[in-house]
C-alpha cells in the first residue's frame, strides 16, 4: 500500500516537472496531457487509499530520514486516515476538474505549459501537507503551497495588479507564518519532537504548565502554542484581520481560483486545525478566539460581497464567509462539521468559480455584472450548474451545503465556550447576508436585461493573448462544461449521502479527538433521524426563512425593479462607502503598517545605523584612534634630548609621589 501512497504525492509531481522542464518539446497537448494523467494517477491511487482505510488500515510511519539534529529526527513520513483520506480525495477530485477546465479557459494563452506545470505543482505541495504525519513536513507543504499560489496569483507578469495581488498575497502570509513557525517551536521545545503522535501522547503532562506573557499574564502551553499556530491558520485560510489577500488574488487565472483559492489551499488552516485537535481541547482559551475571529470572518467578509460588481470578487468574498463558518465550527469543537463543510464547499464553490469563469469567457473576459445578464438563454449548461452551485452555497434543503452549514449553526447554539452568542448571532445573520449577494450574482448574470453591450470600451479585463468577438454569447466548450456538470453532482448529492457518515457516524474516531465538554455536535446526534427528517425540520427554522427572504428580496431588486437598487446605493451612501473600502483594512494597513513601517525603517537608518553604527561606534572608534595617536606622534619627535628630558621628568614626578605619601 506504501507504493499507492507514493503514487497519491508524487504522480503529480512528476507532471509538473516535464510539463515545466520540457514543455517547448512536448507542446500543448503534451503538457496538459502529462499533468492530467499525473493528477489522474493520483485521485485513482487516492480511491484505492480509501477503500484500505475503510477497511480498517491505517498508517503513521516515516518514508525517510532526512536528518537528525540534537535527538530530533526531521523526517518524510505520511499519516493515513479518514481525514487525512478525505482532503487527498478532495484535492485530487477537484484539481481534476481543474486541470480539464484549463485546457478550454487558458487555450489562447503563451504560458499554457508553464501553468499546467504550477497547478500540478501546487497539488503536489497540497498533498504532501495533508498526508504530513510531523510538523517539519507539514510546514515543508505549508510554504510550498504558499510558493505557488503566489506564483499562479501573479501568472499574469505583465500586469502590475497581478503582481501587486501576489505581493500582497505572500506578505501577508509572512505574518502568519512568523506565528506558525513559533508555535511550532513551542511544540519542539517542550515536547522535544515533531512527531504528531509524540506531541499528541506528551502534551497532555504539558496542559497546566504556565508561560510568562508579561502584560499578557501567565496562559497556559496548551494556550500559547495553539494559538500561535492558529495565527499561521489565520493568513492561510484568510481570517480577519489577515484576509486582505484574497480578494486581490482574484487577479490571477480562474481555474487557479477555483483551486486554491476555494477548495484546497485556503482550506490548509482547517485542516491543521483539525488535525491538532488534541492540543487545541486543552484549551478553552484558544477555541473561544477560534471562535470570535471565526464569526467575525463570517458576517463582516459576507457583507462586502453586497456591494461588489465583480464576479469573481464577490464568490471570493463568499470564500472568505465559509471560511469563516469552518473556523466557528473549530472553535466549537465541532470538528467533523467543520471538516465536512470543508468538503462540501469545495465542490460547489470550485463549481462557481469555474461557472464565472465560463460566463468570463463568453463575455470576452469582462468580469462587471453590471454589463451582463439574460445568459440563461444562451448558456443553459452554465446557468443550470450555477445555479446548483448557488443554491448548495446558501443552505438551500437537501442540496449539499444545507447540512454541513445548518449542522454548524446548530453546534453552535449547543455550545457554552465565551463568546457562543456572538457567534450564533453572527452565523445566523450570515444566512441572509449568503443568500442575498448569491442571488444577487445570479440574477445579476443570468436573468434581466442584456446589458453585455451597454459596457464602455476598454472596461473589459482583456489580456494579451484573448481575441475579441462582438458577437452572442454562446456556451463554452465541453472541456469547460463537463467539469461544470461533474462538479455540480456532489455539490447536490454530498450533503445528504454523508450527514450521517461525517458528522454523526464514526468517520473521524481516531482522527478527531473531542473533549467530552466540548462535544456540541452530541445533542445533534441524539436528534438526528435521518437527512430527510432534517430537511424536513429545517422548514420550520429561522435559518430558512431568513434564506427565503433574502432570495424575495433579491428578486424584488434585480428582476422586478431593476431601478432601486441604484437608489438605494445613493440612499445608503455612507454604509457602501465603507464596504467598498472594505472596512479600511487595507488603509489601515498602509497607514500604520506599510508607512509606519517604512518611518521605522528610515528612523533606524538614519539614527541607528548611520548616526549610531557608523558615526558612533564604526567612525567614532576611528576618530579616537586619530586623535590619540594625533597626540602620542608630538611625542615621538625623534631627539634623544627631548626623550632624555621626559625621563628626567618622570623620574621627578615619581620621587615626589614618594616623598609626599
Amino acid at each position: 500500500m506504501k507504493l499507492s501512497y507514493l503514487l497519491v504525492a508524487f504522480a503529480p509531481l512528476v507532471g509538473s516537472v516535464i510539463a515545466g522542464l520540457f514543455g517547448r518539446r512536448i507542446g500543448r497537448s503534451g503538457a496538459h496531457s502529462v499533468t492530467i494523467l499525473g493528477v489522474l494517477v493520483s485521485f485513482i491511487a487516492s480511491c484505492v487509499v480509501l477503500t484500505d482505510v475503510l477497511a480498517g488500515n491505517t498508517f503513521n510511519g516515516p518514508l525517510y530520514t532526512w536528518m537528525v539534529a540534537d535527538g530530533v529526527r526531521m523526517e518524510v513520513g505520511f499519516l493515513i486516515d479518514t481525514l487525512t483520506v478525505s482532503m487527498m480525495l478532495v484535492v485530487t477530485s477537484v484539481s481534476l476538474m481543474v486541470h480539464i477546465y484549463t485546457i478550454g479557459y487558458m487555450a489562447d494563452d503563451p504560458g499554457y505549459q508553464r501553468f499546467f506545470s504550477y497547478i500540478s505543482l501546487f497539488t503536489f505541495s497540497m498533498l504532501m501537507l495533508v498526508m504530513s504525519n510531523n510538523f517539519m513536513q507539514l510546514f515543508f507543504g505549508w510554504e510550498a503551497v504558499g510558493l505557488v499560489s503566489y506564483l499562479l496569483i501573479g501568472f499574469w507578469y505583465k500586469r502590475p495588479t497581478a503582481i501587486f495581488a501576489n505581493l500582497k498575497a505572500f506578505l501577508v502570509n509572512r505574518v502568519g507564518d512568523m506565528g506558525f513557525v513559533l508555535g511550532i517551536g513551542m511544540v519542539l521545545a517542550y515536547t522535544g519532537s515533531l512527531d504528531y503522535k509524540t506531541v499528541f501522547e506528551k502534551s497532555a503532562t504539558l496542559k497546566d504548565i504556565a508561560i510568562a506573557m508579561g502584560p499578557f499574564g501567565t496562559p497556559s502551553w496548551a494556550t500559547v502554542t495553539c494559538i500561535l499556530l492558529f495565527i499561521g491558520a489565520m493568513a492561510k485560510s484568510a481570517q480577519v484581520p489577515l484576509h486582505v489577500w484574497l480578494p486581490d488574488s482574484m487577479e490571477g487565472p480562474t481555474p487557479i481560483s477555483a483551486l486554491i483559492h476555494a477548495a484546497t489551499m485556503v482550506t490548509a488552516g482547517i485542516f491543521m486545525v483539525s488535525r491538532m485537535s488534541p492540543l487545541f481541547e486543552m484549551s478553552a482559551t484558544a477555541l473561544s478566539f477560534v471562535l470570535i475571529i471565526g464569526a467575525t470572518t463570517a458576517l463582516f467578509m459576507g457583507l462586502l460581497g453586497i456591494t461588489e460588481y465583480d464576479i469573481k470578487r464577490v464568490i471570493a468574498y463568499s470564500t472568505l464567509s465559509q471560511l469563516g463558518y469552518m473556523t466557528v465550527a473549530l472553535g466549537v469543537s465541532a470538528y467533523s462539521a467543520a471538516m465536512f463543510h470543508l468538503v462540501t464547499h469545495a465542490f460547489f464553490k470550485a463549481l462557481l468559480f469555474l461557472a464565472a469563469g465560463s460566463v468570463i469567457i463568453a463575455l470576452h473576459h469582462n468580469q462587471d455584472m453590471r454589463y451582463m445578464g439574460g445568459l440563461r438563454k444562451y448558456m443553459k449548461i452554465t446557468w443550470l450548474t450555477s445555479l446548483v452551485g448557488t443554491l448548495a452555497l446558501i443552505g438551500f434543503p437537501l442540496l449539499s451545503g444545507f447540512y454541513s452549514k445548518d449542522t454548524i449553526i446548530e453546534a453552535v447554539h449547543q455550545s457554552k465556550i465565551y463568546g457562543h452568542e456572538y457567534a450564533s448571532f453572527a452565523v445566523l445573520c450570515g444566512v441572509f447576508v449568503t443568500a442575498f449577494y448569491s442571488f444577487r450574482l445570479y440574477f445579476l448574470v443570468f436573468h434581466g436585461k442584456e446589458r453585455y453591450d451597454e459596457m464602455p470600451h476598454g472596461d473589459a479585463h482583456d489580456h494579451d493573448h484573448h481575441g475579441h468577438d462582438h458577437g452572442k454569447p454562446h456556451e463554452s466548450p465541453w472541456v469547460v462544461t463537463l467539469p461544470l456538470v461533474l462538479l455540480a453532482i456532489p455539490s447536490a448529492i454530498l450533503g445528504y449521502w454523508g450527514i450521517d457518515k461525517f458528522v454523526h457516524g464514526e468517520w473521524f474516531k481516531g482522527a478527531i479527538t473531542v473533549a467530552p465538554a466540548h462535544d456540541t455536535l452530541a445533542a445533534l446526534r441524539a436528534e438526528f433521524h435521518g437527512p430527510l427528517a432534517m430537511a424536513q425540520h429545517a422548514l420550520g427554522t429561522a435559518a430558512f426563512w431568513l434564506t427565503m427572504a433574502a432570495i424575495a428580496l433579491t428578486f424584488y431588486l434585480y428582476v422586478l425593479n431593476p431601478a432601486l437598487p441604484g437608489r438605494l446605493r445613493k440612499a445608503l451612501r455612507p454604509i457602501v462607502v465603507v464596504f467598498e473600502n472594505k472596512f479600511y483594512f487595507d488603509r489601515i494597513n498602509e497607514v500604520v503598517f506599510m508607512r509606519g513601517g517604512r518611518l521605522l525603517g528610515e528612523g533606524l537608518s538614519r539614527f541607528g545605523d548611520r548616526a549610531l553604527i557608523d558615526g558612533a561606534i564604526v567612525n567614532g572608534t576611528a576618530n579616537t584612534v586619530r586623535a590619540f595617536a594625533g597626540v602620542m606622534r608630538h611625542l615621538q619627535s625623534g631627539y634623544i634630548y627631548h626623550y632624555a628630558f621626559m625621563m628626567v621628568a618622570g623620574v621627578l614626578t615619581f620621587l615626589t609621589w614618594l616623598l609626599l605619601r
